[in-house]
């Protein structure tokens, strides 16, 4: 008999439970009022006098080693239920992490200044706060001139001299007056304009600026910079300038890229032409280069803009404008794949 109890007790020492039911069941088994420690004690009257010390102390080894087992086991189990309340079923698999996506406006952006960084030309920032001169005055629009109401500008009302830039152009002017030429830049930012929002126009957009001022810079320089441009931006070579007018430049010009009549998307778009208006440029007028401290006699240069939102809206079919500004994750999500 006493055999068979310490069999018993090696049993208990090597059993492994994985649940709450398991362990209540080994207790029954072993400690329960039917169980296997009451049927040993109820053994007792009829072992031998010589034998019981024995018999009693290999019962009461079995008592505590089931004992024991139980509390191990039950502690155990409340372990792994805390941490998966503190940490959740470590069991399952992780949660997917989500995949960022960049804004159609940046994917545009950075490819503009890394075509333009291929050509030697720079980034340069400036505040989006600016003054009259940087703004107006200096690129030959002094107080007054009709031209300046071609772009509706916010004005700070406590100070008439301090404006919401309308153009980039700002940070030309902020370049050129700390720099000497050769001077090869672009300048990338929002700009705001007291315009009606609606599909195709919006109070603050992007634009993109560029500017090169050297000696003997010409405008067929400029020509073939747009030509370079348009060909890795959009893969069309063929384009077009047209005659126009901008207060900043002499001569000036309307660029226009041809797209194509491929699809009734491209008839919409150009009006049935096949052709795409898509910057504006020419030859930096010398009233530009004197106000910023440079010769004009000495050095010539050009200037073109174009607007990062239009490019974007082309060159991923988006019909409204107010898209790019509505932080809706639906629409953002499409750019998922884009770089």
């Amino acid at each position: 008999m006493i055999d068979k109890i310490k069999e018993y007790i090696a049993e208990v020492e090597d059993f492994k439970a994985k649940s709450k039911e398991e362990i209540e069941a080994f207790r029954i088994k072993f400690s329960g009022k039917k169980g296997l420690i009451n049927d040993f004690f109820a053994e007792f009257k009829n072992i031998a006098n010589d034998q019981k010390k024995e018999f009693g102390q290999a019962i009461n080894a079995l008592k505590n080693a089931a004992e024991q087992k139980v509390k191990e086991l039950k502690d155990e189990i409340e372990s792994q239920e805390e941490e998966k309340g503190i940490y959740g079923d470590l069991t399952r698999p992780g949660e997917p992490i989500e995949i960022g996506a960049r804004h159609p406006i940046s994917l545009v952006k950075n490819k503009i200044v890394d075509i333009f960084s291929r050509i030697g030309f720079n980034v340069s920032e400036g505040p989006e706060i600016e003054d009259d001169w940087h703004n107006f005055t200096a690129l030959n629009l002094p107080e007054y001139h009709p031209a300046r109401d071609m772009q509706d500008t916010f004005f700070i009302q406590t100070d008439p001299d301090i404006l919401l830039r309308t153009h980039t152009s700002s940070v030309q002017v902020r370049y050129m007056e700390n720099k000497k030429p050769p001077i090869r830049t672009i300048s990338p930012g929002r700009v705001y304009r007291n315009e009606a929002i609606s599909a195709r126009s919006h109070c603050f957009f992007h634009q993109v600026e560029g500017l090169y001022i050297d000696k003997g810079v010409s405008f067929a320089d400029l020509k073939q910079t747009l030509q370079y441009f348009t060909t890795e931006m959009f893969g069309k070579s063929k384009i077009r300038l047209r005659p126009s007018y901008f207060p900043f430049t002499e001569p000036s010009a309307e660029v226009d890229v041809y797209w194509g009549l491929e699809t009734e998307t491209d008839y919409r778009m150009t009006k049935g032409t096949g052709w795409l208006e898509i910057m504006g440029c020419g030859m930096v007028d010398p009233n530009v280069l004197k106000n910023c401290g440079i010769d004009p006699e000495e050095y010539s240069g050009f200037a073109f803009g174009m607007g990062i939102d239009r490019i974007a809206l082309l060159q991923y079919g988006i019909s409204d404008i107010r898209m790019l500004s509505e932080n809706d994750l639906r629409f953002l999500e499409q750019f998922k794949s884009a770089f």
